[in-house]
């Protein structure tokens, strides 16, 4: 790169032309605090060198780096222009006379976050829906359609497994979620709720300590960052190393405005400052703008703005402007629905194909309340580009420093593209 030279200042040696090195990423990303621990680098490593550092939840490098660049490649903080992955969106649903043909096509470079019409709206969608499951799993968040979608892909033989959270088993660790690749209904059933502390999901699509077939087929449930750089690797090949990308066949993505760090939030705010008995937790949700942590008699251990705990959220959730997860073939999240119903967005013919097969599982009911989603939507996009926007009027490093690859920069001028609308 031009300005770190790390290499360079590690030996004397000039630098290989074209060569990005995790240190790069590791300086700009990682050290930054503008880590969003999807996994991607991980996944992304050819040579297996990026790994987790277990007491930071962190990526770090365990073996020789051979400056490939694709950990800063692909990193949705790094190099990576995540929203010339999303299709072209379609127009409220409701007008036929607006129909359009949902395409995805990873090669158009002219999107960009804000401003243009491939960013306005919800994105691709075929269809959208107010769901819950008929027979929801113990702890099942919201209308529990995510459970409902795997099982019903499990028995149909349309997935080996699916890449979900479930809780952490270190006693050490109470209400923190891990990435775990569920194979059964059982073990999707014992993932469903959700935690809000990312696990570098990404990570877990070394499916070598599995008894999958030959060619796996896998869904995985994340963030709409996770999903990023899903679709990312998907798009542009290489050879990979350990980690399955190619097995990924159906993503869901979870509506997300933040994410949190577990020590921040769980041992810190909850724990310490509010005395949450972790052990007695039945349910931590964040609905309607607030946080709502039940015991498991009913209690209500704290319900209190969502506002009041954004110290403990990761700093590199300002940057994203995808709350409703463009990239996946399904989106699920409780805003836009009642209590007790999801809202969900079919993307893709494959998300469609996918939900079909656990019509018999669940209820159907109208969205109660689209423009709710698209306000959400337009409130993460004005904190990405006020985010961003504040980040370039510092002359942040990340700018500076990374110009030929950051994301968001105009080939012109190798300025921001952070046109208002």
């Amino acid at each position: 790169m031009k300005s770190y030279r790390i290499r360079e200042e590690m030996n004397g040696i000039s630098e290989p032309p074209g060569k990005t090195w995790f240190w790069e990423l590791e300086a700009a990303v990682v050290d930054a605090d503008r880590c969003i621990q999807c996994g991607t680098c991980v996944a992304a490593c050819p040579s297996n060198s990026i790994g987790i550092d277990a007491e930071t939840d962190l990526p770090e490098l365990v073996k020789m780096c051979t400056g490939c660049s694709l950990c800063w490649d692909f990193c949705p903080r790094g190099g990576l222009r995540y929203e010339a992955l999303w299709p072209p969106s379609t127009p409220p649903l409701g007008r036929a006379e607006d129909a359009t043909v949902v395409r995805t096509d990873p090669s158009d470079t002219y999107w960009k976050i804000t401003g243009g019409p491939p960013a306005e709206g919800l994105g691709a969608v075929i269809e959208q829906f107010a769901l819950r499951a008929v027979s929801r799993p113990e702890g099942a968040q919201d209308g529990g359609v995510v459970s409902a979608v795997l099982i019903a892909a499990l028995a149909a033989g349309e997935i080996d497994g699916a890449l979900v959270t479930r809780p952490s088993d270190d006693p050490d660790e109470p209400w923190k979620g891990v990435a775990h690749l569920a194979t059964t209904t059982a073990e999707i059933s014992e993932a469903a709720g959700s935690y809000y502390n990312q696990t570098m999901a990404l990570a877990g699509l070394d499916l070598s300590g599995y008894d999958l077939p030959p060619r796996p087929r896998i869904a995985v449930v994340g963030t709409p960052c996770e999903i990023q750089g899903i679709r990312a690797m998907q798009s542009r090949r290489w050879s990979t190393g350990v980690h399955r990308v190619d097995a990924v066949v159906l993503t869901i993505a979870l509506l997300c405005t933040k994410s949190f760090d577990y020590r921040g939030l769980m041992l810190q705010l909850l724990a310490t400052d509010r005395a949450v008995d972790l052990a007695r937790v039945s349910k931590v949700d964040v609905i309607k703008g607030r946080m709502i942590v039940e015991y498991r008699d009913g209690e209500v251990a704290v319900d209190e703005p969502i506002k009041n705990f954004h110290g403990a959220a990761l700093k590199g959730c300002d940057e994203c402007a995808d709350f409703v997860g463009r990239g996946a073939d399904l989106s699920v999240g409780s805003v836009g629905s009642m209590d007790g119903w999801s809202s969900v967005l079919v993307r893709t013919e494959r998300g469609k194909k996918a939900l079909d097969s656990a019509r018999g599982r669940l209820d159907f009911r109208d969205l109660d309340d689209p423009e709710a989603l698209a306000k959400l939507d337009r409130l993460d996009k004005r904190i990405a580009f006020d985010s961003l926007k504040r980040a370039f009027d510092a002359d942040a490093p990340l700018f500076i420093d990374y110009a030929d690859h950051a994301a968001l920069y105009a080939e012109s001028d190798r300025r921001p593209v952070l046109t208002e609308r």
